[in-house]
This record gives structure tokens, sequence and C-alpha cells, in this order.
């Protein structure tokens, strides 16, 4: 048995629970929630129905998989963003997050707006955790150091820049009133302005 084989078998299932997440978010983002069933991934992903159990356990909970990993910031972004000015950073950073978006299509829509469960405390404790991380992320990558005593408070403000980030994605991708580039000039210089104009106003209090 050479080196690589147990190597390829231990990937293996990895690869595998990625297909089946990606066809689970591709199906969310077509139907609602309720019209998607577990058959309906199985079938898309070309595997026995007992593997999404086996991996994700109940529809639900593949579901709410979906939706932190749509709603999260990678830790990839980290590595995107080069040194240089703050707009250079901001610019290239807004750049990755819509190409991201882009891909991502009708399942970012459906997570930007999330009524598939109806009013559920545990999508909304994934959607503020995400948020919480987002927005810690997005000042790692932009190279901002925040003082800890004010951290929340910066979290607060990106997490609130974040509430625009949807809606102007919304604008674009959903009702096309905004094209790219308009929603990649509003949401750059936002956020250089939020970092440079309004955090020292909480920073130096």
């Amino acid at each position: 048995m050479t080196d690589s084989e147990p190597r390829w078998r231990r990937l293996e299932p990895d690869q595998r629970r990625e297909q089946i997440f990606a066809c689970a978010a591709r199906l969310f983002g077509e139907r609602p929630y309720a019209e998607v069933s577990t058959s309906d991934i199985a079938a898309a992903a070309g595997v026995a129905r007992g593997l999404i159990n086996h991996y994700f356990g109940t529809k639900r909970q593949l579901y709410l998989s979906v939706l932190r990993r749509t709603m999260t910031i990678p830790t990839a972004a980290l590595d995107i963003v080069t040194d240089g000015p703050l707009e250079e950073k901001a610019r290239v950073a807004v750049d990755w997050f819509l190409t991201l978006v882009t891909k991502q299509g009708k399942t970012w829509l459906v997570a930007t707006a999330p009524d598939g469960l109806g009013s559920d405390p545990e999508v909304e404790e994934i959607l503020v955790e995400a948020e919480r991380r987002s927005a810690a992320r997005v000042l790692e990558a932009l190279g901002v150091k925040v003082d800890p005593a004010h951290s929340e408070a910066c979290n607060a403000l990106i997490r609130a820049y974040g509430g625009m980030v949807k809606a102007a994605g919304r604008e674009w991708l959903l009702r096309g009133d905004l094209d790219r580039d308009q929603v990649h000039t509003l949401l750059s210089r936002s956020l250089v302005t939020l970092i440079e104009e309004v955090f020292p106003t909480v920073t130096d209090t």
C-alpha cells in the first residue's frame, strides 16, 4: 500500500460531503425550504439519501449549515487583501466579496432574507454569530486595529454596514436597479468613510 492510497481514502468523504453541500445550497436557493426534500438533494448529488443523514443529520441541520457558511465571510478573505492604502484594500475586499456573491447567486439572496423556516431562534442565533465573525474578519483583513475597550462598538458598526451590503446586493442581483460597478463604488467608499470618519468618533471617547 502506498502512502498516497490511505490519504486519498481520507479525502474522499470530505469531497462527497462538499458535493452534497453544494447541491443542497443550490436547491435551497432555487426553491423554498419546504419544497426541497432530502431525496431531491440526494438525487442531485448522486448519492444515497442515507449519506445526507450520515454527514449532516436532518434536512434542517443541513439547511442551517448552508445558511451559516453562506452568511460568514471565510477566513480565506484574510489572504486576499494585501498591504497598501485603506482605499485600495477596501476596493480589493469589496471586489472579492461581490465575486463570491455572484458565485453563490440565489443561495445568497435566500440567506439574506431567510424565511424558509419562519421565525426561528436557532436561525437568528446563526445569523448573529455569522455577522459578528464576518465583521471581525473584515477588520482583520483591512488591518484595522481596534482597542479592546471599543471592539464591540466597532464590530457593531461593521455589522450595521453589513446591512447596507445586503440591501445593495439585492438591488443589484434581485432588482437590477444597480449594476456591479455602482454597488462596488457604494460599498468600497462607504467602508472607507466608516473606518476613517466614523470609527474615530467611537474610539476617541
